[in-house]
């Protein structure tokens, strides 16, 4: 129960809201006496308590919440809401207590009552998938700006509140943080926002109490099975965001039989995609061109509608990140026409999304890029993308997770064997596990696809990108896929300073190769 968020996640001048009120909105069992105190925000954090907030003490995973409620009241706690195990040990602190069934489940929609979020006249998006949700939110939140309206993002990578950057800790805020974010962006007239919803935020109640305008499915692919048995578990998890409790309006790609299920069984309203020619669409995307620094892609839908433009960004699956993004933004009621303007002004698409094949090298030397990839599916695409714009070899660098998914390691390494001139396997958030044990399961995969591919093993991920590039020259390009914007190394439980894309500029200049 360690750490604070940032200030800017919260209102700055929140409306206080009666506690006896929420008691009662709820139908909440109270402990204690409510007196006139009133809340002015709700946490799970105890060391993250301000004065007047209704602190939330949940089950966790070495001990209850509601032991933390004497920390609470001393930070300035007005009340404690908990589940029934958790009340008798919340009632030592002296402060009121209200108790709820599952305080967790209760905990988004008790926080959009207290930050009034049905209130707010942003336009909110959101978009889940295994791979592309972090770019669409980006994706969303540059031509927005091109159309002049303020928005907002919530991603893996960051959040964004009109200008203001805050670094993120989880893919989806906790409810709570979520809902403080949505008031602090209404307070600075935010207009828009894009919230990047995990299947693990649908399961585990993070964005509970929110009603989207439009929400967006970029595809399914293997990841996460330490959290969901199956595929099938994995991708109900995802459908939930496509029920009329959560959303008004969605659209679907459905290139794979994923999209293709969730167009059906959707609960709501919903607009389909596609980049493949043998798949009936609304919406159909063709590139047009590939190259280091952009996609080219014309959009086409029904009654004649078509867009072409540009997004500045290394492969089609970009372009179809993009189009998921212009048509959530017409589902929403912008006009096509006026988003064609703007971006044919601009010259295509502005945007920046940090760590998503991300091009730090200059015009000499090899091409270099840093991706947050960490599928078989977004190491399969990625690797085709730069492929495809490379006349020389292709390096490609990478580990994977410790304490996370084990079955698909073997995959990866095979796409990379497969896919890459060169393997080189580092190790990347061993964590609690033999970071040795991980590489040789990446190895073991990667010499099952092609027993004769060149193959190193680096532990050292610092020694690993510089023996990359001694491996490579003009004409070469390296993908080091797995650490994308993160700026640690977690191992055993400490998470050690290391940007990969500051390394690998630094390690380019060290090369003389000027950027």
């Amino acid at each position: 129960m360690t750490g604070s968020p940032p200030a800017a996640l919260r209102p700055q001048h929140p409306s206080p809201r009666s506690l006896r009120g929420l008691a009662a909105a709820f139908g909440l069992e109270v402990r204690g006496d409510l007196d006139d105190r009133e809340l002015t925000g709700v946490v799970l954090n105890s060391a993250a308590v301000r004065p007047g907030d209704l602190y939330v003490g949940v089950p966790g995973r070495n001990a209850h919440g509601a032991e933390y409620a004497a920390a609470a009241r001393d930070g300035g706690a007005v009340a404690v809401l908990t589940d029934a195990a958790g009340a008798d040990l919340a009632e030592r602190a002296g402060l009121p207590v209200l108790v709820a069934p599952d305080a967790r489940a209760a905990l988004g929609h008790v926080a959009a009552w207290i930050h009034r979020t049905a209130e707010n006249p942003a336009t909110l998006f959101a978009v889940t998938g295994t791979n592309g949700k972090t770019s669409v939110v980006h994706l969303l939140y540059g031509i927005l700006r091109q159309l002049g309206v303020v928005a907002g993002l919530t991603s893996t990578a960051e959040r964004r509140i009109g200008d203001e950057v805050v670094p993120s800790s989880l893919t989806t805020p906790e409810a709570s943080e979520l809902h403080a974010l949505l008031a602090r962006m209404r307070e600075v007239e935010v207009r828009a926002v894009g919230v990047e919803v995990s299947a693990q935020a649908l399961t585990r109640h993070r964005v509970d109490g929110i009603v989207f305008d439009v929400v967006g499915f970029t595809n399914l692919t293997h990841d996460h099975l330490d959290d969901y048995g199956s595929l099938d578990d994995y991708f109900r998890a995802k459908r939930e965001l496509f029920q009329p409790d959560r959303a008004r309006r969605g659209v679907v790609t459905v290139d794979s039989e994923w999209g293709q299920r969730l167009a059906v069984e959707s609960r709501i309203p919903v607009t389909t995609l596609t980049t493949r020619r043998d798949v009936e669409a609304d919406w159909r995307l063709t590139v047009r061109d590939e190259s280091a620094t952009h996609t080219a892609f014309l959009l086409e839908g029904t009654e004649g509608r078509r867009i072409e433009t540009r997004v500045p960004l290394l492969g089609w699956y970009m372009a179809a990140n993009a189009a998921l993004a212009i048509i959530m933004l017409v589902e929403a009621g912008h006009d096509l026409h006026r988003i064609a303007e703007v971006l044919d002004r601009d010259g295509g698409i502005d945007a920046y999304i940090p760590g998503r094949a991300e091009r730090i090298s200059g015009e000499r030397g090899p091409l270099v890029y840093i991706d947050y990839g960490h599928s078989p599916d977004a190491f399969l695409q990625t690797l085709g993308a730069i492929r495809r714009i490379t006349s020389g070899r292709l390096i490609m660098l990478f580990g994977a997770d410790g304490d996370r998914d084990t079955t698909k390691r073997a995959d990866m390494g095979a796409i990379a064997a497969t896919g890459a001139d060169v393997v080189i396997v580092t190790d990347f958030h061993p964590r609690f596990e033999d970071p040795a044990a991980i590489r040789a399961a990446l190895i073991a995969g990667a010499r099952a696809a092609v027993p004769d591919r060149e193959i190193h093993e680096i532990p050292d991920p610092r020694a690993a990108f510089r023996a990359a590039l001694e491996l490579a020259g003009e004409g070469d390009a390296i993908l080091y896929a797995g650490p994308g914007h993160e700026d640690y190394h977690e191992v055993k439980g400490v998470k050690i300073p290391y940007s990969a894309r500051d390394d690998a500029s630094a390690a380019l200049r060290e090369a003389g190769w000027a950027e």
